[in-house]
């Protein structure tokens, strides 16, 4: 297996735990004429004008669809991912193609000011090849979150995706060569994470992105400061989703267990903390607890399926130790709180009741399907509590009372806050965090604008 794993990107069936590709790694040479071709790219794209960049997302959208089954089933083989949430993925990648097709365009046109002796415009000019390291857990949204805006921007895009999901990489790269985009403007690197400080540090590398562990976008993003480059980070995040006593506890029950446990609860974005206003604490508990109980475990590829394996065996390691110490603490286990027995890398879904601060489960990621309550005196105990934390993605607040709801929304150190619903991504929105959640947007006109250089062009007319 060491062997393997120093030589190969593995994808490995978490349901089973058939290895069922091995993907070579690159060496130096396949790196330069990617490298290579991705600057050949982009000084053939950059020329293009916006209209017709904006017609090759309209053909990825339908190469997109015409794949959507086929690349359904690579991600529920590679990460576990229930096949109808993979459907899913893939339908609102297309959409946010289509989106940026048809409002990227305007985003990207240049501004006129009038400036004293003249005038001055604005341009958004592309910065270069961008290098891209992605995570497993959404093999194709996570990409093309950051890429679709890239691209538009008239940027090329070279992929350096988690190793467990190459095949989901590669199944991309060809629904892009499918379409008219010029060869180069999407490349696809399978690399160790020791190749890629040199990739980082290589002059043709104009930008960076990361979405992933806190730990790994320090480290890239220390290695890109250094090489003065441009880096935008998704990184970790514990959620907060406050419901209050006045809300609607069957809507906001549903709500929790969805932002909770959708894809095996292996999402940034999700509700982990669920803290609920001491008065209603009891009833929600109650009833969150009988939802999950609820939940259809079992073989990703089964329709009726909620809850898969989770992606990696040594990440469900990771998370029963860190049920078990928050057990040791003095949470109050109420269900699962186990590695499920037999064949996959499956994991009880799990409520931990009675968190507290200092606790493993409040000050720690969680990734899995685990689900942390906490109780508030009130309001603005909540908000305490949702603020003590290292991280500052997303944030929930359910309450029948929507002027505290924005009041308590301002608040919050967080890039989102969603207000009677749970935390999602949209096109039209920006998404990111703060903390150690990470800087910088993806999506919306902001995350087009991320990667694009904002130039000044000023025409004196004395």
């Amino acid at each position: 297996m060491q062997v393997e794993a120093t030589t190969h990107a593995v994808s490995r069936n978490p349901a089973t735990g058939e290895v069922f590709a091995r993907h070579p790694f690159q060496g130096p040479q396949d790196v330069e004429l990617a490298l290579a071709r991705s600057v050949a790219g982009h000084n053939r794209w950059r020329d293009v004008p916006v209209a017709e960049r904006a017609n090759i997302l309209v053909q990825l959208a339908s190469a997109l669809r015409q794949r959507s089954e086929a690349m359904s089933a690579m991600i529920a083989r590679e990460m576990g991912k229930p096949i109808a949430q993979a459907r899913a993925e893939i339908e609102k990648c297309a959409h946010l193609c289509e989106w940026y097709a048809e409002n990227g365009p305007g985003f990207l046109a240049p501004r006129t000011v009038t400036v004293d002796r003249g005038q001055a415009r604005q341009e958004f000019r592309p910065l270069g090849p961008v290098l891209a390291v992605m995570p497993w857990n959404f093999p194709i949204w996570q990409v093309l979150r950051g890429a679709v805006g890239m691209i538009l921007a008239g940027n090329s895009y070279v992929l350096k995706h988690a190793p467990n999901v190459m095949g989901s990489a590669y199944l991309l790269r060809d629904a892009f060569a499918a379409t008219d985009l010029p060869e180069g403007v999407f490349e696809v690197l399978n690399i160790t994470p020791d190749d890629v400080s040199a990739v980082i540090a290589d002059a043709r590398i104009a930008a960076v992105a990361v979405t992933g562990s806190v730990r790994a976008g320090s480290a890239i993003a220390r290695q890109a400061g250094a090489a003065l480059k441009k880096c935008i980070l998704e990184l970790g995040g514990s959620d907060p989703f406050i419901v209050l006593a006045d809300a609607d506890l069957d809507a906001a029950i549903k709500a929790a267990v969805i932002g909770r446990f959708q894809n095996t609860g292996q999402v940034c974005l999700a509700a982990k903390r669920i803290i609920v206003e001491q008065s209603v604490a009891k009833a929600f508990e109650d009833g969150f607890v009988a939802a999950v109980k609820a939940l259809q475990v079992g073989d990703p590829l089964c329709e009726d399926t909620y809850i898969g394996p989770m992606a990696r065996y040594d990440l469900r390691d990771e998370l029963d130790g860190q049920v078990q110490a928050t057990v040791a603490e003095g949470a109050r286990l109420v269900l699962g709180g186990e590695k499920i027995a037999g064949e996959g890398n499956y994991y009880a879904p799990t409520v931990l009741a009675d968190v507290k601060p200092g606790m493993t489960a409040f000050s720690q990621e969680l990734f899995g399907p685990v689900a942390s309550l906490i109780v508030a005196r009130d309001a603005q105990h909540a908000l305490q509590l949702a603020n003590d934390s290292e991280f500052g993605l997303g944030a929930t607040i359910w309450t029948a009372d929507l002027e505290q709801a924005n009041e308590m929304a301002a608040q919050l150190d967080t890039g989102s806050v969603f207000i009677n619903g749970y935390v999602a991504s949209d096109p039209r929105v920006a998404v990111g965090g703060i903390k150690k959640s990470g800087f910088g947007r993806e999506l919306s006109s902001f995350g087009l604008h991320e990667f694009s250089n904002v130039q000044t062009v000023w025409i004196d007319r004395r």
